[in-house]
């Protein structure tokens, strides 16, 4: 399955010919010294959705750390949403249908994203689903995620998406009570990445997926890069089914490729 068309724009600063048509640079305070330094810094990714004929805009500051990067993982669920909407099989086609033929199908689908980082995928999930979706991730995050989703404003709201960013630090109630379990569906890319965060992302899954009495399945798009993974996998295993949904082909030289994976509470 082809990715979304993507383009990235190293120096925003490049585009000045076309300012008035840029979400960036309609929403950034007018240059000083320090701002334009900061622009130097950012990159934007153009991700053209085929499905609603819109573009969403993100944008990244490497500079900064992993969260405030696009990952591969992110592009495969942009894709599969994409193409769910587009009226191809997907592995979304029978987790949609499925809460169609429930009680209450005209209210919108309510997403939650864990470890949002740029916002890239509650933000498409929002404006190709007409979704509301909460995206969250740690508080010195989330300005670049709202940042995002401001400047993808005009296409939200013309698909009636809605996105609300909200601080979530995996395996701490009090942040999990604050979202709330008021959910149909949960997303994550990458989010099995630091060892460290292994059990405290198992016990955020355990609160949302075993915590109600409402059916929910968390779907993660997961790029391996180390054999410690299979830590999580396995204490994963062990209160919830799991299974892979999707595989991509590897890309770039990588030698493996994206798996897609589908987390319920055991039967």
């Amino acid at each position: 399955m082809n990715s979304p068309i993507a383009e990235t724009q190293g120096d925003i600063d490049t585009d000045i010919d076309n300012d008035n048509l840029n979400p960036f640079t309609m929403i950034l305070p007018q240059d000083n010294d320090a701002n334009h330094a900061t622009r130097q810094q950012q990159q934007q990714q153009l991700y053209f959705l085929q499905s609603i004929n819109s573009n969403v805009v993100i944008r990244q500051l490497p500079s900064q750390g992993l969260s405030f990067q696009l990952w591969p993982a992110a592009t495969v669920l942009v894709t599969l949403l994409d193409s769910t909407r587009g009226g191809l099989t997907s592995p979304f086609s029978d987790l949609l249908k499925c809460r169609e033929k429930g009680v209450g199908e005209s209210l919108p689908l309510r997403i939650l994203e864990l470890g949002s980082g740029t916002g890239v995928v509650g933000i498409a999930a929002a404006a190709i689903l007409g979704a509301k979706v909460t995206v969250t991730d740690l508080p010195h995050v989330l300005p670049n995620i709202q940042f995002n989703v401001d400047a993808n404003s005009q296409v939200l709201e013309k698909q009636t998406g809605v996105v609300d960013v909200a601080a979530l630090s995996w395996g701490e109630n009090l942040d999990m009570e604050a979202v709330g379990r008021d959910y149909d569906l949960i997303l994550g890319s990458d989010v099995v990445y630091h060892d460290h965060l292994y059990e405290p992302l198992i016990e955020t899954l355990r609160f949302f997926l075993l915590g109600g009495g409402k059916k929910i399945a968390f779907v993660m798009a997961h790029l391996r890069r180390w054999k410690k993974e299979s830590v999580f996998f396995k204490r994963a295993k062990k209160l919830f089914d799991v299974q892979i949904i999707h595989t991509e082909p590897p890309s770039n030289g990588s030698r493996t490729g994206v798996v897609v994976y589908l987390f319920t509470a055991k039967r």
